[in-house]
């Protein structure tokens, strides 16, 4: 994952939607390695490598989160036709555009 998405990911974090949150998101890009993201009460943590115990994990391309952050891409649809394949909390996934929003 470039450094550029990530920082566009940080830029985009509503700590609102976050409120009262303990959770990881594992990413495992085909193209790009695994990151997670530790979203605990607001804050944002973004780390290289794997976690021990996300809550969801989520496996997918750099270019497919992108679509679907962007809005250009539905993310159940990619989940549907398996260009995102989810595993643990899959509903935790579905927040992902309120915490990262596009406005």
């Amino acid at each position: 994952m470039s450094t550029n998405t990530l920082e566009k990911l940080q830029a985009r974090f509503n700590p609102e939607a976050a409120e009262g949150m303990n959770e990881i998101f594992q990413f495992h890009f085909t193209d790009a390695g695994s990151h997670y993201l530790h979203i605990k009460d607001g804050t944002l943590d973004v780390q290289e490598g794997e976690h021990d115990d996300p809550s969801v994990s989520l496996s997918l391309t750099t270019e497919t989160l992108k679509g679907i952050m962007n809005g250009d891409v539905n993310g159940m649809t990619a989940f549907m036709t398996g260009k995102l394949k989810a595993t643990g909390n899959v509903m935790l996934a579905t927040k992902l555009t309120n915490l990262f929003p596009s406005d």
